[in-house]
């Protein structure tokens, strides 16, 4: 009673979702082995595949996905650029060309017979003396006809088409008629009559007194000896042993990953602790202070030493430079001697007292001091 009296963690009318309404304890009791066996076959199958998935991912990400990239690179190089530039150097000017070739050619001569000379000799040698001939000829000679068929054959036309029609209404319509409202008409009811009471109502006696209370007895017959032992077969054993094998086989697969993850995750440790954590103790212990002193002892003063030496060389290559530019510079002046700078001379116009003239050593009153070098004229520029 305090069992049945407590809530049930499944509701209040819910069983749970794994255990149909009807199991016994036979069915419990063949489950829980069932589903060990199942998990005993399924997990090495899991457990291969938890390694094929691992490796497949591990190979893409390593091998296939660098290969890819460098397929399509050299692809990309060998194939592609060169078909591009081909494409629009060569293929592209060739195809324009041939293109304009081919209007040349083919295009525009029949453009030009086409509207030069089959449009104008056709306009003007057929549609201009037919549309004359049209209006001249055939429009007055139909207009006539029209007015003879109006007047005089649509009048004697109506009248022969009632004679017509009265003659053979009265040779083949009357006869028709009488023979089929006077003689098949009744002959067909007699028929129809005879055949009701002869031959439909018997069969429909036979079907509703014979035929219908044998088919239902059959159908009872095969619903009792077959269909429902079929029916209990499959709803108390097939359905149950298929969802037990399905039941079994899905929590096989879920405990087969939890274990090969667990398995997974104990490899892992193992291998971090023999190889990952003496790996990183010897890089962290060995490796980084061995590093930090070929750096600091070796490497630096090599490379202070490298860049001093570097210096020097440059400093000795400018003075070997200049002291080459000096000697060439003073074997020019030894072979053809100082270059002088040419005295600015003075205009000849100006009247201002003019500096080292022997003619002109006075000053004239009435003009300014010019400057004592003179600018620049328009043809000391150009000459400059």
């Amino acid at each position: 009673m305090d069992q049945e009296s407590q809530p049930s963690p499944y509701g209040k009318h819910q069983a749970p979702a794994r255990y149909e309404p009807g199991d016994g304890c036979l069915t419990t009791l063949i489950r829980i082995p069932v589903r060990i066996v199942v998990l005993v076959l399924v997990l090495p199958v899991r457990m291969v595949w938890d390694v094929l998935a691992a490796g497949a991912r591990a190979t893409d990400r390593i091998l296939l996905r660098p290969l890819g990239r460098a397929l399509a690179r050299l692809l990309d190089v060998l194939i592609a650029i060169p078909a591009v530039w081909l494409y629009r150097s060569a293929l592209t000017p060739l195809g324009h060309a041939l293109l304009w070739l081919v209007a040349a050619v083919f295009v525009w001569p029949w453009v030009g017979l086409w509207r030069y000379v089959v449009v104008p000799v056709a306009h003007y040698g057929i549609v201009v003396p037919l549309g004359w001939f049209y209006a001249a000829v055939l429009t007055p000679l139909g207009h006539g006809l029209g007015w003879i068929g109006r007047t005089l054959l649509v009048p004697a036309g109506r009248g022969i088409a009632l004679a017509l029609r009265w003659v053979l209404t009265a040779l083949f319509v009357w006869p028709v008629v009488g023979v089929w409202r006077y003689v098949l008409t009744p002959l067909g009811h007699a028929l129809t009559w005879m055949a009701h009471n002869l031959v439909v109502l018997p069969l429909t006696w036979a079907y509703r007194q014979l035929l219908t209370p044998l088919g239902h007895g059959t159908v009872w017959l095969l619903t009792v000896l077959l269909v429902v032992p079929v029916v209990w077969v499959y709803g108390r054993v097939l359905a149950p042993v298929g969802r037990e094998i399905l039941a079994a086989f899905a929590m096989a697969w879920r405990i087969a990953g939890f274990i090969s993850r667990a398995v997974g995750r104990a490899l892992a440790w193992l291998a971090w602790n023999l190889v990952g954590a003496p790996a990183t103790w010897a890089y962290r212990s060995v490796c980084t202070p061995v590093g930090h002193f070929v750096r600091d002892q070796v490497w630096a003063p090599a490379r202070r030493a490298a860049l001093e030496a570097g210096r020097t060389a440059r400093g000795a290559l400018r003075a070997a430079r200049e002291t080459v530019r000096r000697a060439r510079r003073d074997a020019w002046r030894a072979l053809a001697g100082e270059r002088r700078a040419a005295e600015p001379r003075e205009l000849d116009g100006s009247a201002a007292r003019r500096l080292g003239s022997e003619h002109h050593a006075t000053t004239d009153p009435s003009a300014a001091p010019a400057p004592e070098i003179s600018p620049l004229t328009a043809q000391a520029v150009k000459r400059g």
